[in-house]
């Protein structure tokens, strides 16, 4: 294949289907490269990123001019500089870190002296279906290869420019260093291929979608291939009586205002009653600072009421259980833990969930009791992230409990296979 992403020169339904063959032959030739030379790619693609920043960054701003800034994808698709380096330096940091590939996970012998190993292998071909995001693209593509699955990027047509810009970079990185430019096909941006990627049983291992509840839910239900879904993060922070007042503001400033527009950001503030004093003090910078919008039941509009910078609104029952991915939030008011965690199970999707408290026994049973990938004590729900938690990138946030839950890093790419040597050994008949 040409390793110039160029979809408006080709029949897009010849193009997928070709892509998509030429990409699980070129898993096939994955499985034989080694460690220095994917990591030399790595390395390459990230030099090579910085030094074409000019050209990747006027490829997003291409995208960019077809989305208004009040879109909540807008962030998302949003490169500059400063999140250029930083892809480089998760690039440079996935490039050094240990491939799973090939690890024994057990081993044994058999009393007929058969010798058996579990070994960890690739995936083979791994399809990723996401929207906005370009950081997504190098993400993907260095976890896949650095556990030497071939991938399929599904990049929705708001970053169809950045797209293949960092595509055609992956291709001729890839090519310079004797790997093949097919490891990596970028399909078609429009959504009405989708179907085609998801039913593609012959040639895809798995499929991850990462987006919209909308898009998850749509992949999940017309999919012939495995999926892992990772969900929607609506994520609560439970703020204790026994908390400490400045602990708290600190915390649930930076869940909300950090950065808006990712999935381990705080959507509702639970709040114990005994702490509605305090409200107005924990809210200060979300409304002086940040301008965040409030949308607070009665007791917590109450206590915010002439007392709040920022735009405060009555709840409705649409605000609880709501991804916001703006500067907007709830807040509800509980009598203690008990209430807490049933407003959570009701409302969470099981992505991120934090208590701020200084009583054990409540931290406890919060930790204990809460259904999600990541449960938090004392600490903003932020670093619900790969890289925060030591593993380079992620390709997503699992909200499932089969394969993999929580950041899925390099372990999660994998599957294994028994790997059985005998000296002979025959089965007696039954």
């Amino acid at each position: 294949m040409n390793p110039e992403p160029n979809l408006d020169m080709q029949d897009p339904q010849t193009y997928l289907e070709q892509g998509l063959a030429a990409a699980r032959q070129a898993s096939r030739s994955l499985a034989r490269s080694d460690d220095e030379t994917i990591r030399t790619v790595l390395y390459g693609l990230a030099d090579r990123a910085l030094a074409t920043a000019a050209d990747i960054l006027q490829a997003n701003r291409s995208d960019l001019s077809r989305m208004p800034e009040s879109d909540p994808k807008y962030d998302r698709l949003l490169l500059d500089e400063g999140r250029l380096r930083a892809i480089c330096e998760d690039l440079r940091c996935v490039a050094d870190l240990p491939s799973p590939v090939g690890e024994v996970l057990e081993e044994r012998t058999l009393d007929n002296g058969l010798q058996l190993s579990k070994v960890r292998v690739p995936m083979g071909v791994i399809a990723v279906i996401f929207e906005s995001r370009p950081n997504v693209t190098f993400d993907v593509f260095a976890l896949c290869l650095k556990t030497r699955n071939a991938c399929v990027l599904k990049g929705s047509s708001d970053a169809r420019d950045t797209n293949r810009v960092v595509v055609h970079l992956m291709h001729k990185v890839l090519a310079e260093n004797g790997l093949d430019p097919d490891a990596v096909f970028l399909a078609p941006p429009e959504r009405e291929w989708l179907p085609h990627i998801l039913q593609a049983v012959e040639y895809i291992d798995l499929a991850i979608p990462r987006g919209s509840k909308g898009l998850i839910d749509f992949v999940r239900d017309n999919a012939r291939i495995p999926v892992i879904e990772t969900g929607a993060g609506i994520v609560h922070t439970y703020v204790d009586a026994s908390a400490d007042p400045d602990q708290a503001r600190a915390i649930i400033t930076n869940a909300k205002t950090r950065r808006v527009s990712v999935c381990n950001a705080l959507d509702t503030l639970v709040i114990h009653r005994d702490l509605l004093p305090e409200l107005p003090g924990l809210m200060q910078e979300m409304g002086e600072g940040h301008g965040v919008e409030v949308f607070a039941d009665e007791a917590a509009y109450a206590a915010l009421d002439g007392h709040y910078a920022g735009t405060l609104n009555h709840a409705d029952k649409q605000h609880f259980g709501q991804e916001f991915l703006s500067l907007k939030m709830s807040i509800r008011t509980v009598a203690g833990l008990d209430e807490a965690l049933d407003h959570i199970d009701r409302y969470s999707s099981r992505h991120s969930e934090a208590i701020v408290a200084e009583d054990p026994a409540v931290i406890g049973k919060f930790l204990r009791e809460v259904d999600a990938a990541a449960v938090y004590a004392n600490t903003s729900t932020a670093f619900t992230d790969g890289g925060q938690f030591g593993m380079g990138a992620e390709i997503g946030i699992s909200t499932q409990k089969l394969h993999a839950r929580g950041p899925m890093a390099l372990p999660e790419l994998t599957s294994y296979k028994w790997v059985v040597r005998g000296d002979g050994q025959v089965r007696a008949a039954s």
